[in-house]
């Protein structure tokens, strides 16, 4: 009989605790869609709920599809991840089906050199436009590292594994990479090392539609502020 009581006061006192989170879920779910008032801050315009993440780098993800065809594409939504690690997000595109077949890419950055080419990978699809790199008149060496092409217009490739990959939804991913070896032409190296200013590469301001070239150097990370200390 005391072990029929204890099993019912156990049982109630879960059910009682799945409840209580159940309701505390409800709660959490009816704060999130619950719309919030907007108002407005002194001497600021309001600009809506729009995403002013910005500038962005234009980053270029080349594949090899299952003919072994070159594709690259143009990618905003994407960045570091880790260390030595890339992230960006795609929705339904030659390269996601790429991706998901061979689990490889090179990364490189478009480059005010590159502007009319790079823009056009963006614009149109693997899909549609068999050799996309070819159209363009650009060239590529296949990576030594991974199943991937470099382009050769593109000074700086970054030679990445893909270490995970999430499918979303209408057949899109977000995809993180791991970076297995960087290639550079030596005309943008200084002292060994990338030179920003000789690679110049675009960043894409998702608020005017604009690509931009990064300007001169203003103050040094992790010192600048020192003298606020």
């Amino acid at each position: 009989m005391k072990h029929i009581t204890l099993t019912l006061a156990v049982t109630v006192l879960l059910l009682t605790a799945c409840d209580a989170k159940q309701e505390r879920l409800n709660v959490e779910q009816t704060n999130i869609n619950t719309p919030i008032e907007m108002k407005n801050v002194s001497e600021r315009v309001n600009m809506g709920a729009k995403l002013y993440v910005t500038p962005q780098p234009a980053l270029m993800i080349a594949t090899y599809d299952a003919d072994g065809n070159p594709d690259v594409m143009m990618a905003a939504w994407g960045g570091q991840y880790e260390g030595n690690q890339v992230c960006f997000q795609l929705s339904s595109h030659k390269t996601t089906d790429n991706l998901r077949l061979n689990r490889a890419f090179t990364l490189s950055y478009a480059d005010a050199r590159t502007v009319a080419e790079s823009d056009y990978f963006g614009i149109a699809s693997g899909r549609d436009v068999k050799d996309k790199v070819a159209h363009v008149g650009f060239t590529c060496t296949k990576s030594q590292n991974v199943n991937a092409p470099i382009i050769d217009q593109y000074p700086l490739a970054m030679e990445c594994k893909v270490v995970e990959l999430v499918e979303r939804e209408n057949n899109g991913a977000f995809v993180v990479g791991e970076i297995v070896n960087a290639v550079a032409d030596p005309s943008i190296l200084t002292d060994g090392k990338i030179d920003i200013k000789k690679l110049n590469p675009l960043v894409w301001d998702g608020s005017s539609f604009n690509y931009y070239t990064i300007a001169d150097s203003v103050g040094k990370a992790w010192n600048s502020g020192m003298s606020l200390k």
